[in-house]
């Protein structure tokens, strides 16, 4: 396929146009939180809901897994061992084996730490996927794919990776100078679906660029909804580059409601959540 050398907007008429055919509302799993970064998870599962996902569970560090299924009683939860530094163990893998064949979709990343055992649980895990399952890799996992390719090999096809800028150097081996030939690039390199700031790249060189978000969305915890809402997306529909343009025109709407209530630099990434279903909704019907 010829490659598009200027990405096609995203908007909300091609976002009607483009709504799939069959929509289940599968299982997503999440799996992310460490000793020291133990929301993260809850932002993702929450966005997952909010995007549709008909079940969530979410994988976290032992010691804050019962917080989390208070939190979000919604969802099954299950703990995971810890290393010494506080980051998921490696052996969380031996506890998600009963888990991860059977998720419709996988997110991965969110909160975790230490990119070594973040590396060793991936390659436990995605071997684990089942055939037919889309992956989110986020955070921690990315550096770890950057760190080791190899890793992707098992669901090389089905993965869509939501870096930032730091998180997508660490996937190129190099700095970033322009989001649309770094996601070209990535998804290129790692035959998966990228969204980076925005730029959706596919690995057959189809392009689209989303420019409704804005600073706001840099806070922290934003891009845990991100890859959230991906993750819930894809356990309705299996098109990789539709959950990825969707999700972040999604989430930048949502950016975009809360700004006459908060400004651009004073709102929180839970508060996007609560956006999300009417913007769902105003997209599907205007």
């Amino acid at each position: 396929m010829k490659q598009r050398t200027q990405p096609e907007p995203v908007t909300s008429a091609l976002l009607r146009d483009w709504l799939p055919e069959h929509e289940e509302r599968g299982t997503v799993l999440v799996v992310g939180g460490s000793r020291r970064v133990p929301g993260a998870v809850l932002l993702s599962g929450i966005a997952a809901l909010r995007t549709g996902a008909g079940t969530l569970q979410m994988a976290t560090a032992e010691r804050h897994a019962g917080g989390l299924g208070l939190a979000v009683p919604e969802a099954l939860v299950v703990g995971l061992p810890e290393a010494s530094s506080g980051a998921v163990s490696r052996d969380a893998a031996d506890v998600l084996a009963d888990f991860v064949p059977k998720a419709q979709s996988l997110v991965i990343g969110p909160g975790l730490t230490d990119v070594d055992e973040t590396a060793a649980l991936l390659e436990r895990l995605l071997p684990m996927v089942a055939p037919d399952s889309p992956v989110v890799l986020d955070a921690f996992a990315l550096g770890a794919l950057g760190t080791h390719p190899s890793l992707g090999d098992p669901v090389r096809g089905r993965m869509v990776l939501t870096p930032n800028d730091v998180e997508a150097g660490y996937l190129l081996d190099a700095e970033v100078d322009d989001h649309v030939s770094a996601a070209r690039e990535i998804a290129a390199k790692h035959d998966a679906v990228v969204n980076l700031m925005g730029v959706v790249a596919a690995p057959d060189g189809r392009l689209w660029q989303d420019s409704t978000g804005h600073i706001g969305l840099s806070t922290s915890g934003s891009g845990d909804v991100l890859a959230g809402l991906v993750g819930g997306l894809l356990a309705r529909s299996p098109d990789l580059a539709l959950a990825a343009c969707w999700a972040g025109h999604v989430h930048a709407m949502a950016g975009q409601r809360l700004v006459p209530r908060t400004g651009l630099t004073g709102m929180l990434a839970r508060e996007l959540l609560d956006e999300v279903p009417q913007v769902l909704v105003e997209l599907r019907t205007r």
